[in-house]
């Protein structure tokens, strides 16, 4: 009589163990997964990101230098601030389907309209222009040659890029250059930095100049640009979305739309106060004795 053929179920049969093929295309889920997440994220990532401007680290760098460790409390602090005000901006946008200087427009008379516009404009124009010479500067100092040529140059690139290339193309260019920011997450292991004393974080002081600096910091973090740009932002993302239409005139949309703009909120903001963190840590040392 034949016997019968064990089955790989039977107690002590060998089991084959998993195939290279099967361990890569594990892997291959798990990088997938997870582009995929990233791919979700948008308006708030490039909207921390932004705080990071050339303007912005400047002064997170000049207050690292300055006070240490002393002033790196104001990250943490003003990161719950941050994602309050800017997930607000985000539901205007989201439910009125209009920016917030629209949504001004539509809800008060001019003379409330025009100065905040204004002022708005002008704050722009002086950040702008700081950024860029910041970017010009940086240039020369890598190539030599004239800065101020340097920011003319990416001024042009920066308007052509604007009207030229259509919004989705270019938020997902501005969404992967963010990358560019984890420079001073590797710069933070590569700096000598006596980590025993970051207690000092959460000792603020009272100085005059303290307190300068300390408003210049929320400032800086906190910006009104901010708000009009995640606002104006998401309804470029509404807009482009196949399906997706304002929440006063599709609120069955509730969901879909806010748990993955707060989600994107949540996660830009984080990631805006940890570079910003950062950007301060790797110049505290230079307030430290050298040893």
């Amino acid at each position: 009589m034949a016997s019968k053929p064990i089955s790989s179920s039977a107690p002590g049969a060998r089991t084959t163990p998993p195939s290279s093929h099967h361990k890569r295309r594990a892997r291959s889920g798990s990088f997938s997964k997870v582009f995929r997440f990233l791919g979700k994220l948008g308006p708030g990532v490039v909207t921390g990101a932004s705080d990071d401007d050339p303007s912005g680290i400047a002064t997170y760098s000049q207050v690292g230098a300055q006070f240490g460790f002393a002033m790196l409390w104001t990250m943490i602090f003003s990161y719950p601030l941050m994602v309050g005000i800017q997930e607000i901006s985000a539901w205007i946008g989201r439910v009125t389907g209009m920016g917030i200087a629209g949504n001004i427009r539509r809800h008060y008379s001019v003379w409330v309209l025009y100065p905040v516009v204004t002022l708005l404009l002008a704050a722009n124009i002086f950040n702008l222009g700081a950024d860029i010479g910041a970017m010009g500067s940086a240039l020369r100092l890598l190539i030599g040659g004239p800065a101020h040529l340097y920011a003319v140059g990416f001024g042009v690139i920066t308007v052509a890029a604007i009207v030229l290339i259509p919004y989705p193309p270019y938020a997902q260019m501005l969404k992967w250059a963010t990358l560019v920011l984890f420079v001073y997450v590797a710069n933070a292991f590569v700096v000598r930095i006596h980590w025993e004393t970051l207690t000092a974080t959460l000792i603020p002081s009272l100085s005059s100049s303290y307190m300068t600096s300390l408003m210049a910091v929320f400032g800086t973090t906190i910006s009104p640009y901010l708000f009009f740009w995640q606002a104006s932002q998401e309804v470029e993302e509404q807009k482009a979305a196949p399906k997706e239409r304002p929440l006063n005139v599709a609120p069955e949309q509730e969901i879909a739309q806010l748990e993955p703009m707060r989600t994107d909120t949540y996660i830009g903001m984080a990631f805006s106060n940890l570079i910003a963190f950062l950007s301060s840590l790797i110049w505290a040392p230079c307030c430290m004795p050298i040893t």
